[in-house]
């Protein structure tokens, strides 16, 4: 099957930069909103590790301790999930800013002591990426515990300025696409020159090949005069 030359993709980028930023400005307004995307967030990644974590790791305490890891991470999220569609107000709405704050600091800190644990104890290798961001999330999960105005708010802001960022990323990205896009279209619109030279060749008329063939005949009294070349 041939590959098309052109594809919406475009199409699909944009309005996914649209809802990223409309729901990174509503996030910023909205402590239940930011409850809720943020207890999402940490189940699916809690959740989408699990088998292909457990199956590549080749000690059974690494397992084990991974999978309790694991297990806090969806506990966390589910909590952070229904606080936030309960819609909790009043005191519920301040004791929950505060717990609020130790659960995530806790999930940042327990993933980076659950690795440093594993390579430093158990042999795990690792890449250079892979250990900067864990430093950067024991970094994350000190500072929000020390933090004391921490809230939903300032999470809220954080969510906001990745949502432009990605929105913008995106559009420009969607902006390329559109714009081969347009290419592709104005091609469709012009004639193929191969098709315009088989139209022109078409409407010319065609000498005959047999005519150029034949010779002009010779009256055959002529012919006699060329013989007669003697003097008798």
């Amino acid at each position: 099957m041939a590959k098309s030359k052109y594809g919406y993709g475009w199409l699909i980028k944009w309005i996914l930069a649209a809802v990223l930023l409309g729901v990174g400005i509503y996030m910023a307004f909205a402590d239940e909103v930011v409850y809720t995307i943020t207890g999402i967030t940490i189940a699916v990644f809690s959740l989408f590790r699990v088998y292909p974590l457990l199956k590549t790791l080749d000690k059974e305490v690494l397992r084990t301790i991974n999978l309790i890891e694991i297990i806090f991470g969806v506990v966390l999220g589910g909590v952070m999930i229904y606080a936030g569609l309960k819609g909790l107000d009043g005191d519920q709405a301040d004791t929950w800013s505060k717990l609020f704050r130790w659960f995530l600091a806790f999930f940042f800190y327990l993933r980076g002591l659950v690795f440093f644990v594993s390579t430093s104890f158990f042999d795990e290798k690792t890449e250079v990426p892979k250990f900067i961001f864990h430093i950067i999330a024991l970094t994350l999960g000190g500072v929000i515990a020390m933090w004391e105005g921490f809230d939903a708010s300032t999470l809220g802001i954080l969510f906001l300025f990745i949502s432009i960022t990605g929105a913008a990323y995106l559009g420009y990205d969607g902006y390329g696409g559109y714009g081969k896009y347009r290419k592709y279209s104005q091609t469709l619109n012009k004639k193929p020159q191969k098709d315009v030279q088989v139209k022109y060749d078409k409407e010319m008329p065609k000498e005959d090949p047999q005519k150029e063939k034949e010779l002009p005949d010779h009256p055959k009294d002529e012919e006699e005069k060329q013989e007669e070349t003697y003097i008798s």
